[in-house]
C-alpha cells in the first residue's frame, strides 16, 4: 500500500492516474456515441437502445458509479497538478513548449475545459437521466425531443460538445504520453488518431439535435 501512496504523490504518478481515469472516460464517450447513434435508426430503435440499457440494472447503476468516482479522481488530480505547476513555476517561459512540439489551444485550455464538462455533465444529466426526469409516460427520444426543440439548450448543448471534442482531442495524446507510450515513431499517428477522434466525437454527438429535429 505504501508504494501505491508513494507512487501517486508524485507528478508522474499523479499524471498516471489521470491517463487510467481518462481513459476509461474516452472508452465510456466513445460507447456512449454508438449507443447515441441509433437515433438515426428511429425512436423506436433508440427507445429500444435505452430500454437494454437500464434493463442492466444493478450492473448498470455499478458502472455510472464507478464513471462518477473516475470523473472525481481526474477532475481532483487535474487540479493539484494544475495548482502544482503553478506554484513551481510561477513566472511563464518566454517560449511555451510540450513534449511534442509546441502547445495547442485545447493543451493549455485543459483544467477550464474539464471544468465545464462537469458543469455539462451535471446538467445533462439532471434532464435526462431517470433519477431526476419523470419517464413514467414519456420515452427517452420524447424527453430528448422536447429538451431540442429549446433554442438555449441547443446553443448550450452545441457550445459543450465543441468543448469535449477540445479536451479530447489533446487527452487522447496525453494519456499515452503518460504512461511512458511516447515514441518519435508512434506519436505522429497517435496525434492524428487524437484528431480523429475528436472530429468524430464533435460531429456525432453535434448532429444529434439536427437529426432529432429532422424526425420530429
Amino acid at each position: 500500500m505504501n508504494w501505491v501512496i508513494r507512487t501517486f504523490s508524485t507528478s508522474i504518478g499523479k499524471k498516471q492516474l489521470m491517463a487510467v481515469t481518462g481513459t476509461l472516460f474516452l472508452l465510456f464517450l466513445a460507447a456512449h456515441l454508438a449507443g447515441n447513434l441509433t437515433i438515426y435508426s428511429g425512436a423506436q430503435t433508440f427507445n429500444a437502445y435505452s430500454e437494454r440499457l437500464h434493463a442492466l440494472g444493478g450492473l448498470l447503476v455499478l458502472t455510472e458509479v464507478g464513471l462518477v468516482l473516475c470523473a472525481i479522481i481526474h477532475i481532483v488530480t487535474a487540479l493539484i497538478l494544475f495548482l502544482e505547476n503553478r506554484k513551481s513555476r510561477p513566472v511563464k517561459y518566454a517560449v511555451d513548449k510540450s513534449g511534442g512540439g509546441g502547445r495547442t489551444l485545447s493543451s493549455r485550455t485543459m483544467p477550464y475545459t474539464g471544468l465545464l464538462i462537469l458543469l455539462f455533465v451535471i446538467v445533462h444529466l439532471s434532464t435526462v437521466s431517470r433519477f431526476f426526469v419523470d419517464r413514467t409516460n414519456r420515452t427517452i427520444f420524447e424527453v430528448v425531443t422536447e429538451l431540442f426543440a429549446q433554442p438555449g439548450y441547443i446553443v448550450f448543448y452545441t457550445a459543450a460538445v465543441v468543448i469535449v471534442a477540445f479536451h479530447v482531442r489533446h487527452g487522447l495524446w496525453s494519456a499515452f504520453q503518460s504512461v511512458g507510450a511516447s515514441h518519435p515513431k508512434y506519436m505522429p499517428f497517435i496525434e492524428k488518431l487524437s484528431i480523429a477522434f475528436a472530429i468524430i466525437v464533435g460531429v456525432g454527438f453535434g448532429t444529434l439535435p439536427l437529426a432529432i429535429s429532422l424526425m420530429r
